[in-house]
């Protein structure tokens, strides 16, 4: 009889304890929950979606350095995006060099990688070969409506490295491809206007006469259930299909050139509302000289001398090119440009710098960023920050 009460006490004892304890984690729970209420609560006595159209006409930089609350809001769908700087960055110091794609974030200061494009099927870039030490191989990009398209690449079997556009919409965070192109391509013209996307001339598996001259169009503004490339108006040569090419969405027309610098060029014009043909003007084509781009905010076409490094901004009325930055060491050699807000960055050095250009501010401003340590820009594109859910 004393065992059976002993042990009748000793398994009581250990009931009420297991209950204290319960009860304790409740409490320890409650705590939390109500602590975590208390930090997630933007500005105290007011509901959060109040709180938001309040800290929302904020600049984000002064919400950054505020508290971790405010710094994680700005970041949220419920802040207008503000814009970062997006680049397409060469892995130098692994032993196997790799293609990736980061994100400059003005406000911290901090190159942030982007999430993983999709593995299926596998990415496979190059950017140089063996067989051809000296040369480098393109990897071509656009952006349009705010998203940033990978259009076209090579393999190591010196193939086109994409059959789809592979599209990062930074507003969800989320990669996805787009529609088949009718002939994947490399080392072809690319680029964006009204909220379409064009690939033009190019190689495919092999040189094709009809793939160097023709021209496709894909109109990432319409319903997903309507997506698909459209044939437009060929050109009436191949002469784009040497090089790769960025042509520049400027007043309803896509400008190019089939050659950077000051050497011997032609030049062509694609009118996408009449889908022909057009030539370039001489003052356009004798001045454009290196890398170009278009501010879509004020319709002004840039371009970056590569041989001295000046900037300067087309004039469409006189057909001339228009000084805004005497010669530059650090545009010199720039190899590719991007602009928005404001700004024109341009990837220079070999890679090893982006060069920003404040063009709003008088005498115009220039500061350099960067890439992280043992990579190399390839391309940079400006677009709304990434937003964190």
């Amino acid at each position: 009889m004393p065992g059976r009460q002993c042990r009748g006490s000793i398994a009581k004892n250990h009931t009420m304890n297991t209950a204290k304890k319960r009860l304790k984690n409740k409490d320890i729970i409650k705590e939390n929950d109500e602590n975590e209420q208390i930090e997630s609560a933007l500005l105290p006595g007011l509901p959060n979606h109040l709180a938001h159209l309040c800290l929302s006409s904020l600049q984000p930089s002064l919400l950054y350095n505020v508290n971790t609350s405010w710094r994680k809001f700005i970041y949220s769908p419920y802040y207008p995006p503000f814009f970062s700087l997006y680049a397409l960055l060469y892995k130098t110091s692994s032993i196997s060099p790799s293609v990736g794609f980061f994100c400059f974030d003005t406000i911290s200061s901090k190159w942030k990688p982007l999430p993983s494009p999709p593995s299926n099927p596998p990415l496979c870039l190059i950017r140089h070969h063996p067989s051809y030490i000296s040369r480098v191989i393109p990897i071509q990009s656009v952006t349009t409506s705010g998203h940033l398209v990978l259009v076209a690449g090579t393999t190591n079997k010196f193939l086109p490295a994409l059959t789809r556009p592979l599209v990062f919409d930074p507003l969800s965070s989320k990669w996805y491809f787009g529609p088949p192109l009718l002939n994947p391509r490399r080392w072809c013209v690319t680029g964006s206007i009204n909220g379409a996307i064009y690939v033009a001339s190019g190689v495919g598996t092999k040189y094709q006469c009809d793939v160097a001259k023709s021209l496709e169009r894909w109109d990432i503004s319409k319903h997903e259930s309507s997506w698909n490339w459209e044939k437009r108006a060929s050109f009436r040569d191949g002469r784009f299909s040497r090089e790769a090419v960025e042509a520049v969405g400027y007043r309803g027309k896509l400008c190019m050139v089939n050659i950077k610098g000051k050497t011997l060029k032609e030049g062509a014009v694609y009118n996408v509302v009449m889908d022909q043909w057009e030539e370039m003007p001489r003052g356009m084509l004798a001045g454009w000289n290196g890398p170009a781009t278009v501010d879509d905010d004020d319709d002004v076409m840039y371009v970056v001398d590569q041989e001295n490094g000046s900037m300067r901004k087309y004039n469409a009325d006189n057909d001339r090119w228009e000084e805004m930055i005497e010669a530059s060491e650090y545009l010199k050699g720039a190899e590719h440009i991007s602009a928005g807000r404001g700004r024109v960055c341009a990837v220079s050095g070999d890679g090893r710098t982006i060069v920003v250009v404040d063009i709003l501010s008088r005498p115009v401003k220039t500061w350099r960023v960067n890439p992280p340590q043992g990579m190399e820009a390839i391309a940079v594109h400006i677009l709304p920050r990434m937003v964190t859910v």
